[in-house]
């Protein structure tokens, strides 16, 4: 419906990103715009968000990361799909659960004085509170979720899907238990992965001890970075083949402190020519220890606890922590004179990704996922080139180098908050009993005397199911899943591609026979301005809120959006957020410019056909040009390269030329040309709102519903298609032109002071008959925007002595400024220009004479090569020609 005179002239003077934020998005959460399904005769198009955690508030990481999700649903949902984005959050095993023990701590309480129903109790609390929070900032980003299809990893459904990936990958054997090292975070108290532990460098020191043969014959050196663990040491390896200990293999060594005879061994897992050749082996502390030990049948001997604290195997050491049983070690071997030197040695230290704290390589039964057998099928699909296409493509072989180098995936947690894993210990006969559904009787023996196994799973586990469990399966018979599965695109941060880009693309091949998505979009981090990755303790990071509040949403949104590109991280800077504001303003004032010109004008109204001025064709040609160009770059996800468009067209072409070239015919006396500007307005308009809206959806649909309009939102208007009549080459020439002249007009002003308040002569020199018409053609245009007193177009113009020269494609072009010139600075000015018609003739010369260029380039590419040589060269002869008349005045 077409908006009424009075709600066209309503329009504030200035826009309120405030007022207008909520009362847009309560506008379409009514009108339910955002929910898929409303034509069903229409192609899908799915993205599912990566859900945040529920630990706390989003970041200016997940604005970037919704946003860019925005942008492209909402160009979809406008191209005529029927778009489906589907939010959700994640339960975030380890890291909610820390949050929620913290404050208990600050209670003076523990998980465990609660018991796991209660403590369970209280984590809900804490997602409910956040996931409200986080639903709340979600509208406030004026993200076009559907809210109607809202997930949570520990939904009933998610929780059934990952209860029937458990036990069918356990039925075929890629689910085991097993007894190996892991890594073990000794705060959270859990087994982490290997790709949840961060490597940094740490100045720690290497310890020399010397161990003494058990017969007294001798002693063999070693070093280690943790003397504390020499406690579980089981033997001393050297290599089979080097000759200095070829006597020693077979003999016992007594392990100081405990006095423990341990066996020499040889295994190739020694480099011989590294330090003195002998290595102490570890088996339940070491990853590489703990393979020799299998290899030779070796005791693992743990001896710290679960919270990192030495246990009842470390003798006089039982209770410390492990890093002061460290230092009383290192004392007492000291007094002992078996450490014999200590070297200062900086090495990589793993440290908890989630808490902290510096890992544990930990001896302990978890559930395992073997992943080789999994990996086989997408490393087949990706290498046959029926795999997922990354963005930027770079990302494919850091994808492919991590599968086909893939090991098997500890799966288990030893937390409370997560997916309880689905198997049942029999403490009759001791049968493990793995279901979808509760066990009240064990398969084997027939008892009730039934335990569930205390671990819960990965949280990565329930979120690799996330593409397909969120849309019903397992219920494969599912209406979203059969409509909306696989997903289009999953627009993620690079730094998450092992976690859950690899995982889902496993799971979605094992389970559904296709890959769940078609692209991955990899976009980078954002980073303060200094380039300084954002955290608590630099204290740099950003809330989107706090942007929002202080400059809108739309904004952020555009400048976070288009100042990425894909695969790579960006810095925030602040006054990039105000230029996107007032980038906003400039296109609201603009916007209500013409509305104020628009009295009368009804949706029925605009009308761009028949004899239409030179800007008007030129303005349509260009709003064209633009629709198409940003459409292709945002199907390539080129964001940035998108805002440039967007900017360019609206600030440039529309705001400071077309606008003010329509003041002519819109205050002018002939109605019907008024009519045409009108109906070329209203139409430029519109379309710009809709190009703008994935980006700025709150200032777009303000400024639209002001509008002459038909429709309910901008949200569902069509999106701007290319339209071959539209095209007006000639207009464009004759525009450039035009701009061209008015350009060097003013810029000739502001040379010699000469403001736009004072009219001047002009002389125009057109080129040929062609030009000479267009330029009378738009005489009006000239005589406005250059200022002139009295304007000369002719082709055989005499040209006064005394005058300031400017040279344009297709004209020359004097302003007689008698006692304003000084002759020699004039010729000074135009030795300038030469100089510079000169370098662009040499270095389109230079192009057209490399044989590689005229090779390789298109015949397209030469041929325009060759006309700006002409061009350039014509302009040079002009300017050097007018030199030599000043000097012969």
């Amino acid at each position: 419906m077409a908006e009424t005179n009075e709600q066209q002239l309503s329009m504030p003077t200035t826009y309120d990103p405030k007022a207008a934020e909520q009362k847009w998005y309560d506008y379409w959460m009514k009108g339910e715009y955002f929910k898929a399904g409303r034509n069903k005769d229409a192609e899908p198009f799915t993205i599912v968000i990566p859900p945040p955690n529920v630990t706390g508030m989003l970041h200016i990481g997940h604005a970037l990361d919704f946003t860019l999700q925005d942008i492209i649903i909402r160009t979809k949902r406008m191209q005529g799909y029927d778009a489906l984005w589907l939010p959700g959050s994640d339960h975030a095993g380890i890291a909610t659960q820390t949050k929620v023990e913290q404050k208990l701590r600050e209670e003076g309480l523990s998980r465990y004085d609660l018991g796991r129903e209660k403590f369970l109790d209280k984590v809900w609390e804490w997602k409910e509170l956040y996931a409200n929070r986080i639903h709340d900032q979600w509208k406030q980003m004026g993200l076009s979720l559907d809210f109607s299809r809202e997930r949570f990893t520990l939904d009933e459904g998610l929780s059934s899907a990952v209860r029937k990936v458990f036990v069918d990958l356990y039925n075929k054997g890629l689910i085991y238990r097993g007894k190996y090292i892991i890594n073990w975070d000794p705060v959270a108290r859990t087994a982490l992965s290997d790709i949840e532990v961060e490597y940094k460098e740490v100045q720690g020191a290497l310890y020399h001890l010397q161990y003494q043969l058990a017969d007294g014959s001798g002693s063999i050196t070693v070093a280690t970075t943790r003397p504390e663990t020499m406690l579980g040491d089981t033997a001393v390896a050297v290599h089979p083949e080097d000759e200095r200990y070829q006597h020693m293999i077979g003999k016992t060594l007594l392990l100081p402190i405990v006095n423990r005879e341990i066996p020499i061994i040889a295994d190739e897992y020694v480099e011989k020519d590294f330090g003195s050749g002998a290595v102490k082996i570890t088996p339940a502390h070491d990853p590489n220890d703990f393979e020799v030990g299998l290899r030779h049948q070796l005791p693992q001997i743990t001896v710290m606890d679960e919270s990192g604290k030495m246990n009842d195997l470390a003798g006089p050491y039982q209770g410390l922590d492990r890093f002061e049983c460290r230092k009383q070690i290192v004392k007492d071997l000291q007094e002992q004179g078996v450490l014999i030197r200590i070297e200062e040695h900086v090495h990589q230290v793993g440290h908890s990704e989630r808490s902290g704290a510096v890992v544990e390589p930990y001896l302990s039964t978890q559930w395992f996922v073997k992943m080789k057998p999994l990996a086989e099928r997408a490393i087949t699909a990706q290498k046959s080139g029926k795999g997922v296409n990354f963005v930027p493509d770079r990302f494919e072989k850091i994808y492919l180098h991590w599968i086909e180098n893939v090991r098997d995936w500890v799966i288990s947690r030893q937390l409370w908050w997560g997916h309880r894993i689905p198997a049942w210990h029999c403490q009759d006969c001791g049968h493990l009993n793995v279901s979808e559904t509760d066990v009240t009787s064990c398969s084997s023996c027939g008892q009730h005397n039934l335990e569930q196994d205390n671990d819960v799973l990965d949280t990565w586990f329930s979120s690799a199911l996330w593409p397909f469990s969120t849309l019903g399966w397992p219920n494969v018979d599912s209406e979203d899943l059969q409509r909306y599965y696989p997903t289009n695109v999953l627009v993620t941060g690079y730094d998450i591609i092992y976690f859950w880009v690899s995982r889902m693309i496993f799971t979605g091949l094992e389970f559904t026979d296709e890959l769940p998505f078609k692209d991955v979009l990899m976009h980078g981090l954002v980073r303060d301005s200094e380039g300084r990755k954002m955290s608590k303790s630099l204290g740099n990071g950003v809330d989107p809120i706090d942007v929002i509040e202080r400059y809108g949403a739309d904004a952020m949104r555009y400048m976070i959006s288009t100042s990425s590109t894909p695969g790579q991280d960006l810095r925030f800077r602040w006054e990039r957020v105000e230029q996107a504001r007032n980038f906003a303003n400039k296109i609201w004032n603009a916007s209500r410019f013409a509305l104020m010109n628009l009295e009368g004008v009804t949706y029925a109204d605009i009308d761009i056909s028949g004899d239409l001025g030179t800007a008007d064709r030129w303005i349509l040609h260009r709003l064209n040009e633009t629709a198409r160009e940003i459409t292709r770059l945002i199907d390539a996800y080129e964001f940035g390269e998108t805002g440039r468009l967007l900017y360019n067209f609206i600030w440039d072409d529309l705001c400071d030329w077309y606008i003010e070239f329509a003041k002519l015919s819109l205050y002018g006396q002939n109605a019907d040309q008024k009519q045409k500007t009108q109906s070329v307005l209203a139409y430029v308009l519109d379309r710009t709102m809709r190009m703008i809206h994935p980006f700025m959806p709150y200032i777009s649909e303000e400024i639209w519903q002001h509008l002459p309009h038909e429709g309910e939102t901008v949200t569902l208007a069509s999106w701007p298609a290319y339209d071959a009549a539209l095209e007006a080459p000639e207009a464009v020439q004759e525009m450039t032109m035009l701009m061209d002249m008015i350009r060097a007009v003013r810029n000739i002003r502001a040379e010699v002071n000469v403001p736009m308040s004072k009219k001047v002569e002009l002389i125009v020199k057109p080129a040929d008959a062609r030009i000479y018409g267009m330029l009378q053609r738009n005489m009006d245009y000239i005589e406005r925007f250059c200022g002139t007193s009295k304007l000369e177009i002719e082709l055989n113009a005499a040209v006064p002595n005394k005058v300031m020269t400017a040279i344009v494609t297709g004209a020359e072009m004097y302003l007689p400024l008698a006692g304003l010139i000084d002759i020699e600075q004039e010729i000074a000015r135009l030795n300038k220009e030469l100089d510079n018609f000169i370098k662009e003739v040499e270095r389109v010369e230079k192009k057209l004479a490399n044989e590689g260029f005229m090779a390789k380039a298109p015949e397209k590419v030469v041929e325009e090569e060759r006309a700006k040589a002409r061009d350039y060269s014509e302009k040079r002869d002009k300017v050097l020609a007018r030199i030599q008349e000043l000097k012969e005045v």
